[in-house]
């Protein structure tokens, strides 16, 4: 008789535990920033020219510090692997920063390139800097 209560007990024990573990919070593959490469700002390089580039994600962001020789935005980034993506007719479209990934074709998603809160004309590619400027990279989904 006690044997029959010890396994009821543990059955309901684990049926308890099991129940509450399923209603745990679990990892949210939804959230974009799961992937990405540096979840805190972080400084590359030893150049001459400094650029700033901060990287925005739905509520949560990180500043690059690059100090570059680069002409380029897109040669500092592309010089540490802090964007990839792919040659296209107007220059490189850029699919994943600092480990998210954006594609419009696939998630509607697409990294908007901003100076100040303003939107460039041109891709990261094509956009030279000045010492100490500073740009975003804000993921955008539609």
């Amino acid at each position: 008789m006690k044997l029959k209560r010890f396994i009821s007990l543990i059955l309901v024990i684990f049926c308890l535990v099991t129940l509450f573990s399923s209603c745990a919070p679990s990892s949210n593959k939804n959230d974009l920033w799961s992937d990405a490469t540096y979840k805190e700002d972080k400084e590359f390089g030893s150049g001459e020219k400094t650029l700033y580039v901060k990287v925005v994600a739905e509520d949560k962001n990180v500043t690059f510090k690059i100090k570059t020789n680069a002409k380029t935005v897109g040669e500092a980034l592309l010089e540490h692997n802090l964007v990839s993506g792919e040659k296209g007719a107007y220059g490189l479209y850029v699919k994943t920063v600092n480990g998210i990934f954006a594609d419009y074709n696939k998630t509607k998603s697409y990294w908007a390139f901003t100076k100040n809160g303003e939107n460039l004309t041109t891709g990261v590619d094509g956009e030279e800097f000045k010492n100490n400027d500073r740009y975003e990279l804000v993921y955008t989904k539609q």
